[in-house]
């Protein structure tokens, strides 16, 4: 097991560019599957849930080309459908949950899938109700095999129909989505996750052939084809690294700037940030964060505190409130974070608690931080990475801190961020990476 050994106190200074979007590049990677033709990617982040995806893509005899560290070919023309079921497949399915996301695309094309219940962070419930209950409504039949803990889907041809949403969940959007494509007829899906990763999920699938209407909304119209054809995308920067880096910037910036952001496509995320002070500047597609000697948390018109809670896309991202969370930790003020959507994603604070953070851990979704104000500096730590958000959120908790901290397990921030202690040391930071 991998950890890393941080010296904090080093001030951050120069420019970032953020990695291609993780959550599309699982969904438009899995996307390829739907046709037989080549489908070339751009922008694909080097991280472990990519790379694991892509092997097990090779699996089961997808061609992939790697023209670079960044730009892949796939080509789905000759897969083994019979290593589908097989125990080594559902093995490694388990271990990546980014595999749920080849079910919609190989029941649409093939007509049967079978997967195991998916791996990834352990941050409490994360369901796939939703998922089976859209493959349900387009006609296929759904058997839970508990002996082998596996899901057998089938159907000789998925139909087009209405269906309403338990959840606008992202992950159960995509995969509806893409099952939904080949159906026969037409299909319409409410409460649908419109997240700009569904959007360019969407837009490639629609360059495929694909009939798709409403997109950017949370009501989709697919009128199903016959077939898919190949494209070539470019995926988007990935708006949780920007606002991994802002917050960043806010602890231990001396000035940075953060290029080709997609600012159209962040949301509310440099907002919510704004609201805890952090001043942001914005130069054509670039965000700057000059230092900040001071950031002042907001509050409400009413005079109220601050509440920064996640919520369905347009609203803020739940994989963010970690970090907003770490920067409230050195603000002026006070912040109630409401982690609403997953109830173990907060128990990382009582390492920031040990570090000297005050902190009110007031059940497992809600935490109400008061801010140091800059007049006392974090303590470093041994920590550890209990998922990928909370990772680099201790991470920069750890640069923060006076002393030096090391982190274990860190093999879930390589999940979601590219090459990262390389990246934050051309900044200055002080990382090193070490085998236990």
């Amino acid at each position: 097991m991998e950890s890393f050994v941080i010296e904090g106190g080093h001030p951050l200074k120069g420019t970032i560019t953020p990695q291609g979007a993780k959550n599309e590049a699982l969904q438009v990677i899995c996307a390829t599957l739907l046709t037989s033709e080549p489908v070339r990617i751009n922008n694909i982040p080097d991280i472990l849930d990519v790379n694991n995806l892509i092997k097990l893509l090779q699996d089961i005899g997808v061609k992939v080309t790697r023209h670079n560290r960044h730009e892949y070919t796939f080509q789905s023309d000759e897969l083994n459908l019979n290593y589908l079921g097989s125990e080594e497949f559902v093995k490694k399915c388990s271990q990546l949950r980014g595999s749920v996301l080849m079910i919609g695309p190989i029941l649409g094309r093939f007509g049967e899938a079978t997967i195991a219940k998916p791996g990834g962070d352990k941050i409490g419930r994360r369901r796939l109700d939703t998922h089976f209950i859209g493959f349900k409504n387009l006609g296929a039949e759904f058997v839970r095999n508990e002996e082998k803990n596996v899901y057998q889907l089938k159907a000789k041809q998925l139909k087009g129909c209405y269906m309403l949403l338990d959840e606008a969940s992202v992950t159960g959007t995509a995969n509806i989505i893409m099952a939904a494509v080949t159906a026969k007829g037409n299909t319409t899906i409410y409460n649908a996750a419109c997240e700009p990763y569904i959007q360019q999920l969407c837009h490639m699938l629609n360059a495929m052939g694909a009939n798709i209407s409403g997109i950017g909304s949370n009501l989709l119209n697919i009128i199903g084809v016959d077939n898919l054809h190949g494209t070539e995308h470019t995926i988007l920067p990935d708006m949780i690294e920007v606002g991994s880096f802002i917050g960043m910037a806010a602890m231990v910036g001396d000035g940075i700037r953060i290029k080709n952001v997609s600012i159209n496509n962040l949301g509310i995320i440099p907002e919510a940030f704004r609201r805890m002070g952090v001043k942001i500047i914005e130069e054509n597609d670039d965000l700057i964060i000059p230092k900040q000697e001071q950031y002042v948390i907001d509050s409400f018109i009413d005079g109220t505190i601050m509440t920064l809670a996640d919520a369905p896309w347009p609203g803020l991202t739940p994989d963010l409130l970690s970090v907003l969370l770490v920067v409230a930790t050195q603000a002026k003020g006070t912040v109630l974070i409401h982690q609403k959507m997953f109830e173990s994603r907060l128990f990382f604070v009582d390492k920031l608690i040990d570090m000297g953070a005050q902190i009110i851990l007031c059940d497992p979704h809600r935490a109400v931080i008061v801010g140091h104000n800059r007049e006392k500096t974090l303590r470093a730590g041994r920590l550890t990475s209990p998922d990928i958000r909370a990772g680099i959120a201790l991470l920069i908790a750890a640069m923060s801190a006076n002393g030096t901290s090391t982190i274990a397990n860190i093999a879930q921030i390589d999940r979601g961020y590219e090459d990262i202690e390389n990246r934050l040391n051309n900044l200055g930071a002080k990382i090193r990476r070490i085998n236990d």
